[in-house]
């Protein structure tokens, strides 16, 4: 069976996730070894209802995330872990939230400190420098950071890094994204007293190239915005995250369904991560390193622009072919299966910029 969607995140999409959640059952509440790492921007602001949550549907989801025994952890605890190859706590969630907007002041640490629970908060660092209104000031980050919030790296310009500016070679496009992270992690080192070890890039976009830049720039882990949980075989330079937001990506229904679902880990993605060459690739495919956890006939992959197709798995590599060339700027791509003895849905995705489109 073939289905489509026509975009992600959306309706459609959603609600065939929520329905892998419940049609799973009572066997999708047993967990080993995966961390949700969950992604949060805007707080009670409805200006800018993509991006926010509302305080109460927050403090809704903190509460049963300690209701249902879940381990939120440090971000910081979970980074060692995969340097480390340690095992990851079952039931595990990092809570991170973008930009440093005033709302996470005013209604998420309240919420947070109220249970206690350790999080990160990537900053924009020029708008926080440039003291934007909309933005915490220095002050108010260090009287977090004094209460014991971690504070890391957003980016300085907050520029969409996948693809180059128009009329931008290779070369100066790397020292561009270079001179953006130097200016960032040195305004965090004097403003906060320590060079930030983690990065979450901005919009969630990247490439091969980003990603090796932040790892020369001395960052630790690198954090996208693809949707997905963390294994023990997830790569500490592109971590997923489950972004938390909008009208159906905040509702109780969809906060629980993707802290049900675990990773499927890959390798050998094709396309990989550097700039499409050929729009219109052959096929899209990864290998599976545990092909023998998933049900027949349940795994598929997923193309922004194409939508699901039940994959085909010869030798352990799960296959799609196409004969499409691909329009947007940015493809996201899934794999997803559903695990033979638990009923969870396992699903890895990863992103794919496209330079033969036109620019924003």
């Amino acid at each position: 069976m073939m289905i489509s969607f026509k975009g992600w995140p959306g309706r459609v999409a959603t609600l065939f996730l929520l329905a892998l959640f419940f049609v799973a059952g009572p066997a999708a509440a047993v967990f080993a070894g995966n961390v949700t790492v969950l992604i949060y921007h805007r707080f009670g602001d409805q200006r800018y209802p993509t991006t926010n949550v509302t305080v109460e549907r927050f403090a809704e989801q903190m509460a049963w995330l300690r209701e249902n025994n879940f381990q939120v952890i440090p971000l910081a605890d979970l980074v060692k872990a995969l340097k480390l190859k340690q095992p990851l706590p079952e039931k595990g969630v990092v809570i991170t939230i973008d930009d440093g907007y005033k709302s996470v002041y005013q209604w998420a640490w309240p919420i947070l400190k109220q249970y206690g629970y350790p999080f990160t908060v990537f900053i924009y660092t020029k708008a926080t420098d440039d003291r934007h209104w909309d933005y915490l000031t220095w002050d108010q980050v260090r009287e977090m950071q004094a209460a014991g919030v971690d504070f890391q790296d957003h980016g300085y310009g907050h520029h969409r890094m996948a693809l180059p500016p128009a009329g931008m070679d290779e070369a100066a496009y790397r020292n561009w994204i270079r001179d953006d992270l130097t200016k960032s992690h040195r305004i965090l080192s004097r403003e906060l007293g320590y060079r930030p070890r983690f990065l979450a890039v901005p919009y969630g976009e990247y490439n091969r190239t980003v990603i090796n830049i932040a790892r020369e720039a001395g960052y630790d882990a690198v954090f996208t915005q693809d949707p997905g949980s963390v294994s023990e075989q997830t790569g500490p330079m592109t971590i997923p995250r489950e972004p938390i937001l909008g009208k159906d990506w905040s509702t109780m229904d969809h906060f629980r369904m993707v802290l049900e679902r675990v990773d499927l880990p890959i390798t050998d993605p094709v396309p990989d991560m550097v700039p499409l060459v050929d729009p219109a690739p052959d096929a899209f495919s990864a290998r599976l390193l545990f092909p023998e956890r998933y049900r027949p006939g349940t795994v598929g992959i997923y193309v922004s622009e194409l939508g699901w197709h039940q994959a085909v798995i010869t030798d352990g590599v799960a296959r799609i072919e196409n004969k499409v060339s691909l329009k947007r700027r940015l493809n996201r791509v899934a794999i997803s299966g559903r695990e033979r003895e638990s009923g969870r849905t396992a699903i890895r995705f990863w992103l794919l910029a496209n330079p033969a489109a036109d620019h924003p």
